[in-house]
């Protein structure tokens, strides 16, 4: 079975059942049904509420294969989107599934460059993009060797509009034959030098995603989940998958304010809502400060409340247990290379363990290993590995990566942990060097790359610090050049040219030391800046 089929069996059982409810609080006040939904395709706004059904849903993804298919797309040819979330989204993304193509999100975030790149390493053949993404796309369109297809009003010139040439193509199943063994989509990811791997699952994965996420959290018929993170995510789109199986309604929210989230839960009845780190941190700071009244909010339904993409400081935890003592509460571990997360989870049932990122997910396994990949003792720090149908098949044309974290099945993910003597894992620290702010990866080269084009620094190394809020930053420490003198807002300035997500939130003027390699030695910077003791302190308290 492919996750495409879910759909399918949606759309004959629940035709005219809601299906997605996309929320764009800052827009006007129109309300518009499905019904009403393709009449409005034309228009040059965006309504503040705009739900499909089921049918409509499964109806636009067929419409989206079938197209793709008269254009000359072929099994296994790569088709990326880069789209802000939206109710076209996922039916463009389950169109290019059935055609038995290669669905390849791209992260809205990327620059030109980064965009150009991805497209070339993942040997993409066409991109549907959005409207916020024209500019880049025009810049670098004589050099992607793909058809562009615009997902909007107002197409430029360089593209072919989706809305227009997909008007014609009928709502029918297109009925290529795929199984679990096929090909479905590639992520990216990146280790600490930054450059993007493309990581290829096929279906059997998606499939193990999506019914892992709806045993996990027992979602049903009439649960809703609130999903708030991007869907070229793989944490946003697994965790509604579990919606999909469970043919019950989800929300896709444009906006992260405390107020504008507990208003979603509260007028769409959500049940299930996936918050990260910070969004949980400003809720509750809201609440303590009094800009925010729970007696407003119709919340009695909310049952769940589950984070991921970082780790979660059991403190945040006790104090959400006080004003919402009733909730069930969940974390989720995982990485694009075991199609998001879910591969150890703490399990709604568990929360006296909280601190911990769980025990092996449905139908994975997982151990600690040593360097010489045999297991250790419990209570012994090693590196964790995991094994299942979610691992994916390899980084896309890189052999030589590929065998350095597959071995035998098993999925070496790049972190240290140990576990209890309960089984239960706990992450120590990540042998990456990855910053993780706010669920977004930050790469420390592709700072210290852009830092060093400052005249004035000798050298530069970037490293994560600990924050209550966005759970680490990237901090700057910089060894400026001899008789040379810079500061903090020189250097803030200097750096206004990174995307914000990526701009160190401090900088240390200090000695960046390197080992006899040249390498530069972070363990002894954080150790000496006190990350270490910062992060055991917020993880034990």
């Amino acid at each position: 079975m492919i996750v495409a089929d879910f759909l399918e069996r949606n759309a004959e059982l629940y035709a005219t059942e809601t299906a997605i409810i996309e929320l764009n609080p800052a827009e006007n006040s129109e309300r518009v049904s499905w019904k009403e939904f393709n009449l409005i395709q034309s228009n040059r706004f965006s309504p503040a509420r705009t739900e499909i059904s089921w049918q409509v849903f499964n109806e636009k993804a067929n419409r989206c294969a079938n197209l793709l298919l008269e254009l000359g797309v072929q099994k296994n040819d790569k088709i990326a989107l880069i789209m802000y979330n939206c109710v076209d989204w996922l039916p463009i993304y389950f169109g290019i599934l059935k055609t038995g193509a290669v669905a390849v999100p791209f992260n809205f975030r990327y620059t030109a460059d980064e965009i150009l790149y991805c497209a070339k390493l993942a040997e993409v053949k066409l991109i549907f993009f959005g409207q916020e993404f024209i500019g880049r796309i025009e810049s670098i369109c004589d050099k992607l060797n793909a058809s562009l297809i615009y997902v909007g009003d107002n197409c430029p010139n360089f593209a072919e509009s989706y809305h227009r040439i997909s008007a014609n193509c009928v709502g029918l199943n297109p009925n290529i034959g795929l199984t679990e063994n096929d090909n479905a989509a590639i992520y990216f990811s990146s280790g600490t030098t930054g450059f993007p791997k493309a990581i290829l699952h096929k279906h059997k994965a998606l499939t193990q995603a999506a019914i892992m996420e709806q045993k996990h959290h027992l979602t049903n018929r009439n649960d809703c989940f609130l999903c708030i993170p991007p869907l070229y995510h793989t944490g946003a789109k697994f965790h509604w998958m579990g919606s999909l199986v469970a043919g019950s309604r989800a929300v896709l929210l444009k906006g992260t304010k405390p107020e504008t989230i507990l208003k979603a839960v509260s007028d769409e009845h959500c049940t299930i809502v996936w918050l990260l780190v910070p969004w949980a941190q400003d809720i509750l700071d809201a609440i303590d400060n009094g800009s925010i009244k729970l007696e407003d909010y119709n919340l009695n339904q909310w049952r769940l409340m589950h984070i991921g993409a970082q780790p979660v400081p059991p403190s945040l935890i006790s104090r959400w247990k006080n004003y919402f003592p009733n909730h069930q509460y969940d974390t989720n571990y995982g990485l694009s290379e075991s199609t998001g997360p879910g591969c150890v989870h703490l399990g709604i049932e568990n929360i006296h363990k909280v601190g911990a990122i769980g025990i092996p997910g449905y139908n994975w396994q997982a151990k600690i290993v040593d360097e010489n990949l045999d297991e250790v003792a419990k209570g012994e720090v090693g590196e964790l590995a995991v094994k299942g149908d979610g691992v994916m098949v390899e980084y896309y044309n890189d052999p030589k990566a590929t065998a350095e974290v597959l071995v035998g099945g098993w999925l070496l993910t790049g972190d240290m942990a140990k576990q209890d003597a309960d089984g239960f894992i706990y992450l120590v620290d990540r042998k990456k060097d990855v910053i993780v702010s706010g669920g977004e990866n930050i790469y420390p080269v592709q700072i210290e790359d852009f830092l060093r084009k400052c005249d004035r620094i000798k050298d530069v190394a970037v490293i994560g610090l600990p924050d209550k809020r966005l759970g680490e930053i990237a901090a700057a420490i910089v060894e400026p050049k001899p008789d040379s003198v810079l500061t903090e807002d020189e250097l803030s300035t200097f750096c206004s040219d990174l995307p914000r997500y990526k701009r160190p939130k401090k900088f240390i003027f200090a000695h960046v030391p390197r080992n006899a390699t040249g390498k530069i030695e972070k363990p002894a910077l954080r150790k000496q800046f006190g990350a270490d003791n910062l992060v055991a302190k917020e993880f034990n308290s």
